[in-house]
């Protein structure tokens, strides 16, 4: 490959996946990200599965319109976090390391159909556990932090770490059709398994040095149609199985107090998700949306929920032209406009990141 192809690759992938920082000093050093594809800002592109967002129209909102492998339209709540605290987008740490930048602010680790246990997502091929992740992360300390800065502790107390994860883990794996994993556990069972790993993956990041930590709940799980075409409830959505992640949301909420209470100088911050999404799902009107039900983009719709590739001579392929009216952009994932929503409330609002929003965290 000659030097000037090598460059242009280069200059074309930091278009897509780094932000605009501006001429201001960012307000922490760095940002880390964990989780599934919620957070995914493209690790899974580098990954033998079939979870991917690397082709149209995936992508058709963000900036100049790429597919970077991001589950939406356009930007992601890790995106719009990242461009209030003044930093780039974090690069996905699995692609290749001559690709990969050698980054100070942050990496992003969250990986698509995967999960807190290990087997979530492996049905579909290979993605990252978050076991997986936190081996990265670690990696990421020795290759990138400690050979370059004299206070490696320093750098991670006031870095923010975020988390999205345990979606897949119910949606995949415990309501999964092929999975056997319900004739082992029963609901709180699994809720328990499921915040014990949680739970010993961020006292394992503590003592790696991070202090300032925000995880997101689940969302109303029980509104997808993944999960409806199954249980076919009488409402709109599946009650029963937004009581199990309203359970697990409840487990995961006293988990993060307990941690802030036990570690020091720690501050485990809960995203609170999920009635922000179930009150858009149920009242659209109320939130600027015209459609809370079908996604935007065409999907297979036979239990696969992401997009299916657009051809440009097939008109009925083509996505909705009001993507941000809409809460999904495919079966599953929700559009830029209600990840702004999240982003913006979870920065400075006092509903969505509690105790402390974004702003607040920044400060302490």
């Amino acid at each position: 490959m000659s030097p000037k192809i090598l460059i242009s690759i280069i200059l074309i992938l930091s278009q897509f996946f780094w932000g605009d920082c501006g001429s201001s000093r960012p307000l922490v050093p760095a940002l880390y990200v964990f989780g599934d594809s919620l957070f995914d800002g493209g690790n899974n592109n580098w990954l033998p599965t079939l979870a991917k967002a690397n082709y149209p129209p995936y992508g058709q909102n963000f900036p100049k319109g790429q597919s970077t492998g991001r589950f939406t339209n356009g930007k992601l709540v890790v995106d719009f976090i990242a461009e209030y605290l003044g930093l780039p987008y974090p690069p996905p740490y699995v692609m290749p390391s001559w690709l990969r930048p050698n980054t100070l602010m942050g990496y992003n680790y969250a990986s698509g159909a995967c999960g807190i246990l290990p087997e979530t997502g492996k049905d579909v091929g290979w993605c990252l556990s978050l076991d997986e992740q936190m081996r990265l992360f670690e990696r990421s300390i020795r290759k990138h932090l400690s050979p370059k800065l004299s206070s490696v502790s320093q750098h991670l107390a006031k870095s923010i770490f975020i988390f999205s994860t345990g979606n897949n883990d119910y949606l995949g794996n415990y309501f999964g059709k092929s999975s056997n994993t319900r004739q082992r556990y029963d609901p709180q069972q699994f809720t328990q398994l499921l915040i014990d790993a949680l739970s010993l993956n961020l006292q394992k990041l503590y003592k790696l040095g991070a202090r300032k930590v925000v995880v997101f709940e689940l969302g109303p799980l029980g509104c997808l149609k993944s999960i409806l075409r199954h249980s076919k409830p009488n409402g709109r959505c599946d009650e029963n199985v937004n009581q199990i992640v309203l359970n697990f949301n409840s487990q995961l909420s006293l988990m993060l107090k307990n941690l802030t209470s036990t570690l020091e100088n720690s501050h485990f911050i809960l995203g609170h998700a999920y009635w922000l999404g179930y009150d858009a799902i149920i009242n659209p009107g109320s939130h600027g949306l015209s459609d809370s039900r079908n996604p935007c983009c065409k999907t297979l719709g036979n239990g696969t929920p992401t997009c299916i590739p657009v051809i440009p001579e097939v008109p009925l392929l083509q996505p909705c032209s009001n993507a941000n009216q809409h809460f999904f952009w495919d079966d599953v994932h929700p559009s830029e406009a209600i990840n702004s929503v999240i982003a913006s409330t979870c920065i400075t609002g006092s509903s969505v990141c509690l105790p402390l929003n974004i702003q607040q965290l920044v400060q302490v």
